[in-house]
């Protein structure tokens, strides 16, 4: 970003020396290399087909969904939300039994709500936000 500053700066500065067509010339390069540099969108996944079950239906996805998901759920949050949210990736829902240090009130709860999940690929843009997903009230 600094070497197409200097450009910039030094395609000015020789421009006030020159012709008033060559310095319009040179300012629509320096303008067109500016809008070059701007920074790109970004490519993320808008499209994430499973979008719905990080909170938004009535199954989650033990492999993607943030903790906060499973406060919907009583008896699983914090306690074994929090363990599935630590651990993971999960082949099937019922990996979720093998976590060390589970307790037997959670894994009640775990098995009162088995049905309610499902396990997909991990997304890495959802796996980095599963204990927290920066959003505060």
């Amino acid at each position: 970003m600094a070497r197409i500053a200097a450009l910039i700066v030094a395609l000015f500065a020789s421009a006030s020396a020159l012709a008033p067509t060559r310095r319009n010339f040179l300012g629509k390069v320096a303008g067109a290399v500016t809008g070059a540099s701007v920074a790109a969108p970004a490519l993320a996944d808008t499209d994430y087909a499973g979008l719905p079950y990080l909170g938004g239906s009535s199954k989650i996805d033990i492999n993607n969904a943030n903790i906060r998901v499973y406060a919907k759920l009583p008896g699983m949050y914090p306690g074994a939300a929090g363990k599935i949210a630590s651990n993971g990736p999960y082949k099937s829902v019922s990996d979720v039994y093998n976590i060390k240090g589970l307790k037997d009130a959670e894994k009640a709860a775990i098995k009162k709500y088995e049905s309610r999940f499902i396990t997909l690929e991990p997304a890495p843009m959802y796996v980095i936000d599963r204990m927290n997903n920066g959003l505060y009230r």
